[in-house]
């Protein structure tokens, strides 16, 4: 009987596991470069942006996006595909002079994260001398 048991827990906790990596699997976590030369029409500008893009398998969305060489107003996500422009669907919080992040429980709706999949958002910075956007990255939905 403790041999039968012990395979169950065996198999259980091997099941657990399995589970938790496939889980840990599907989150979609991405490094992006913004540049001017994303934008549509590009923009020539000295400002760049880094950060990561994490879309969790709930459609939660969390972002850490950092800017130099310009004053930034605003970030966003978008969604539009490589080479054509689009609507906000998760606006950011300002955190920091160029720093930017996703609202506590940010999520992309069922629609959103498809086009997420099929690298159809963006994220992009704008700013007063470009409010349309100066520096833009696209997603490539891991």
């Amino acid at each position: 009987m403790q041999g039968t048991l012990r395979k169950l827990g065996t198999a259980i906790a091997i099941g657990c596991t399995g589970g938790m990596l496939a889980y840990a699997g599907a989150v979609s976590a991405e490094s992006v470069t913004l540049s001017g030369a994303n934008e549509v029409p590009p923009v020539t500008t000295q400002a760049s942006g880094t950060g990561t893009v994490t879309v969790n398998p709930d459609k939660t969305v969390t972002v850490d996006i950092s800017v130099s060489g310009m004053t930034a107003t605003a970030a966003h996500i978008h969604e539009g595909a490589a080479g054509a422009n689009g609507p906000v669907i998760v606006p950011f919080t300002k955190s920091g002079d160029n720093k930017f992040t996703a609202p506590a429980g940010a999520k992309l709706t069922d629609a959103q994260y498809a086009a997420y999949k099929k690298g159809d958002l963006y994220v992009n910075v704008h700013s007063a001398a470009h409010p349309g956007g100066e520096i833009r990255a696209q997603l490539k939905g891991q």
